[in-house]
């Protein structure tokens, strides 16, 4: 099995290292194709407007000035003589549930493995909080993503779905459960921006997250990372409203309404 290994944290991140021994324990065919540097929060952002440039560090090992969904489509592309047989996405460090999915480019590595028609999973491991200080519990994620993506590659998968692997902030003999789980959401306002002054004198503003202690939906992502769970959440693209499909078509079905003149 060829395994293709992406990120949003870097070439250098640890998390990476960590997926990279994870991936060893599924095959030894592992290809390595990550930013140079860190696009957190970069969701499916593609570089259009200047040239992508690639440096091979190593065998099977490739560093691009781009985003983690350059990077997918440079490696199955361009990079790898033979499409992978699975991406793997990771290990973020900080966890990716509720509306994080629609930002991350940790899921949004695993998304256009996806779109290649590739197995992808996302794999992030969640911290006490979000600081540099604070050390990730990478032996969680190690010590049990490789048995759970053994045993979620034995299952059918539909069409367009992508897994979405998140681990708690806690030492793996205090973790008991995974939980096959939905995207959960956090109540609104939860991203604001912090406005500073510069040296200068000038306002500039950096984005952050309250963190504000909320009650999260049980059977959910977020939930589950309260709890110390293992969420495994398969996620798809399509972001149709069903639903509005329906009542819309009462309305708009048909020839184009016309334009009301106005008074």
């Amino acid at each position: 099995m060829r395994i293709l290994l992406t990120n949003d944290d870097g070439i250098e991140a640890e998390g990476l290292e960590c997926l990279e021994r994870i991936a060893r324990t599924l095959s030894d065919d592992i290809w390595v194709c990550a930013p140079a540097v860190e696009q957190s929060g970069k969701g499916r952002g593609i570089t259009l407007t200047e040239p992508l440039r690639v440096n091979r560090i190593g065998e099977k090992r490739f560093a691009v000035t781009g985003t983690p969904t350059d990077c997918v489509v440079l490696a199955v592309n361009d990079l790898m003589p033979e499409r992978p047989d699975l991406v793997l996405s990771g290990v973020n460090r900080g966890h990716n549930v509720g509306e994080d999915c629609s930002y991350s480019g940790t899921v949004a590595g695993a998304l256009q493995g996806m779109a290649f028609g590739i197995r992808s999973i996302a794999l992030s491991q969640s911290l006490e909080r979000f600081h540099d200080t604070v050390t990730a519990h990478w032996e969680t994620a190690e010590a049990f993503a490789p048995a759970i993506i053994a045993r979620l590659l034995e299952q059918p998968w539909q069409p367009g779905v992508v897994m979405n692997l998140n681990f708690p902030a806690r030492s793996p003999e205090d973790v008991a459960v995974v939980e096959v789980t939905r995207q959960g959401f956090r109540d609104i306002g939860e991203m604001h921006a912090v406005r500073r002054t510069d040296l200068r004198g000038r306002d500039y503003y950096w984005m952050s997250f309250r963190g504000a202690k909320q009650e999260h939906a049980a059977g959910t992502d977020l939930r589950a990372m309260d709890e110390g769970k293992i969420s495994v959440t398969p996620l798809h693209i399509d972001l149709t409203h069903m639903p509005s499909v329906h009542d819309l078509k009462g309305v708009l079905g048909g020839a184009p309404p016309k334009a009301v003149a106005a008074g």
